[in-house]
């Protein structure tokens, strides 16, 4: 019962109980000591950049099966293009092979490319042209944001102009959908 009424106070901003933010600190830095203090501080100037393309991405998967669940429960099938589809039940399946590997992702759109989630977008194009400005406007955004997201999951420093175009693009689609 405490947990239950601990959560309500939770969602509306009371902090309830142990504040894990200094725990997490202090096991962020013990697990970068070891490493020189020009890539640490790259790492954490990065680890930004990767939690705002993840929450974007992310969304966007949410966006995609909210939408197109609420037309069709069996939306995978009909509505996603078969090259999508095919590549990410492949992943999905190599995924479970490979159990040792322990992931989150429940939803099949988990293992969609996220240049899939543009081509899933287009082709239902009438579940989101309320929320779009144009199918240019989405591939323009999703293939910059794209390049800048492998540029980050590979490990490369980008330069603090592509730090202020992508969350200028991410702020760009967030004001777009709603968020």
């Amino acid at each position: 019962m405490f947990e239950a009424e601990a959560d309500q106070f939770r969602r509306a901003g009371v902090r309830i109980g142990v504040d894990e933010r200094d725990s997490e600190r202090d096991l962020l830095e013990e697990s970068l000591a070891p490493f020189s203090l020009g890539i640490r501080n790259d790492a954490l100037r990065m680890s930004r950049l990767y939690a705002l393309l993840y929450c974007f991405e992310n969304a966007v998967r949410d966006l995609i099966e909210t939408r197109l669940s609420e037309a069709d429960p069996d939306w995978w099938v009909k509505q996603v293009p078969k090259r999508v589809r095919e590549n990410a039940e492949k992943r999905q399946n190599d995924s479970a092979r490979n159990s040792w590997l322990e992931g989150l992702s429940v939803s099949i759109l988990g293992f969609v490319d996220f240049g899939g989630l543009g081509d899933i977008i287009v082709e239902n194009w009438s579940a989101f042209e309320d929320l779009v400005p144009s199918q240019h406007w989405l591939k323009q955004r999703l293939d910059e944001l794209e390049r800048a997201r492998n540029f980050v999951a590979h490990n490369r420093m980008l330069s603090s102009a592509e730090f202020a175009r992508l969350e200028m693009y991410v702020g760009d689609w967030n004001r777009q959908v709603g968020l």
